[in-house]
């Protein structure tokens, strides 16, 4: 069913009042489709349709409500009902969830769930939430090294309800230390009576809690896990990571990326929101970067000013100012957009060597970038301005050489962000222009005096 159908059908049951119907729809569509449709009526309606079903399946589709909603529901259900909905959440994400509400908020919750639960939760909140061990959960399945395989199979049968990760058993021992892990795969292969030291695989890749989560995900995607086993400093297992986690890390990365990137990430290095984040959020971390790039617009007029004398002799050199600087603000936030996806996804690491072999690489696509646009550009001016050959060479070298450089420079600042110590992200598009715009004005009309300056001293005289 379309998105548009399910809505339809929620939106007839609920007003029917067929509550029955309602679960019998939600059973067989996907728990995102129906979250999605639900999201677009009332929140009372929303509430009253979540409680007539049973918790796990309400649960499921909490979990795809946006945060905003998330916290109207959980606070318009009676405390009771509310902690035994979120008592049926993944443990990864009663922790995220826990960390959205108030200091208030928490302390009655905590009052409410049972002590296994309360004790999960507090040991997956203390951890930072850029760690690994924000995102694991505490739900996998695992058992002893002296354990046979048909017993595995029956803990896996017994816990494939609970677990958000069936798929591998890990081997742990009686201090919770990793030893290794088996895949369902290998325990349907395996003889019943096989111990599952026998049949695990030792030293599986992990990750330690402390690390940062994007570590954690770039080695799922690296290594084609299904799910990624996390320890402590002590290797004593903490959770796993699964595949689905890694995704949304990964694209809260790409969110966060872009908009530092594109200007539009806040001090403390959150991205605004265009429809969630107040107006003056909006205009204070926009305008912060205008007023600091209006200063590289200043020093870049304040030099074309100067060179009033040159453009009143040749008036036609003032139309090709903006398109030589924009085509090497261009080429450099093409370079370092390039440059900084391949560090995200491990292509390219900092380092001199590093630099100089993706150097050698951009160096002739840059200089054929820039012979392109020469070419077009000094055509166009000769075929619609008719300019004669000083203009033309000072326009067709002009944008060769601020094209070429424009890239060599963009594919440079992201190694020089890394040597710094900074995130590459951090470098905006903006700023990249700016800096181009300037140098951009000084390469051409270095060209102008080269090729035009005995005019200009003859035209004085």
């Amino acid at each position: 069913m379309t998105h548009k159908e399910i809505l339809r059908l929620i939106c007839e049951l609920s007003h029917a009042g067929n509550t029955r119907d309602f679960a019998r729809l939600v059973e067989k569509a996907h728990p995102s489709d129906t979250a999605e449709a639900l999201a677009e009526l009332p929140v009372s309606t929303t509430l009253t349709l979540l409680k007539q079903l049973n918790d796990e399946i309400a649960a499921t589709l909490f979990g795809y409500f946006s945060e905003s909603l998330q916290t109207q529901i959980f606070h318009g259900l009676p405390p009771v009902e509310a902690a035994r909905l979120f008592e049926h959440l993944p443990a990864d994400e009663r922790a995220d969830f826990y960390a959205l509400l108030s200091p208030q908020a928490q302390q009655a919750l905590l009052a409410a769930l049972s002590e296994d639960v309360r004790r999960d939760l507090m040991r997956l909140s203390a951890f930072s939430e850029e760690s690994t061990g924000s995102v694991a959960t505490s739900e996998y399945i695992s058992v002893l090294p002296e354990t046979r395989v048909a017993a595995a199979l029956k803990t896996v049968r017994a816990a494939a309800r609970r677990c958000e990760s069936i798929y591998v058993v890990y081997v742990l021992d009686r201090e919770q230390r990793l030893l290794g892990a088996a895949s369902l795969r290998d325990l349907l292969l395996a003889d019943d009576g096989e111990l599952m030291e026998n049949v695990m695989r030792r030293h599986p890749v992990c990750a330690r809690a402390s690390w940062p989560r994007e570590r954690a995900a770039e080695m799922i995607r690296r290594y084609d896990l299904l799910a990624l086993p996390v320890t402590d400093e002590h290797n004593k297992m903490m959770g796993v990571i699964t595949v689905d986690d890694a995704m949304d890390v990964e694209k809260e990365q790409d969110a966060s990326q872009l908009a530092r990137f594109g200007g539009t990430a806040t001090a403390g290095d959150t991205e605004l929101d265009l429809l969630k984040s107040p107006l003056f959020s909006m205009f204070k971390v926009r305008a912060f970067w205008l007023v600091f790039l209006t200063v590289f617009g200043v020093v870049t007029s304040n030099f074309v000013a100067a060179q009033e004398e040159m453009l009143s002799r040749v008036i036609v050199l003032a139309a090709f100012i903006a398109p030589i600087v924009d085509m090497g603000g261009n080429t450099g936030s093409q370079s370092a957009t390039l440059v900084i996806r391949a560090m995200a996804v491990g292509d390219v690491t900092p380092g001199m060597r590093e630099l100089w072999r993706v150097f050698r690489r951009e160096l002739p696509v840059a200089c054929a970038l820039g012979l392109t646009v020469a070419l077009i550009e000094g055509s166009l001016a000769w075929v619609s301005k008719g300019v004669d050959a000083p203009v033309l060479l000072t326009v067709g070298l002009s944008m060769f050489v601020c094209t070429a450089s424009g890239g060599l420079i963009g594919l440079a600042l992201p190694f020089l962000a890394r040597r710094m110590g900074t995130d590459p992200a951090t470098l905006s598009s903006p700023l990249i222009t700016s800096v181009m715009d300037l140098l951009g004005v000084f390469i051409y009309f270095g060209f102008a005096y080269l090729f035009l300056g005995d005019a200009l001293a003859a035209a004085l005289l």
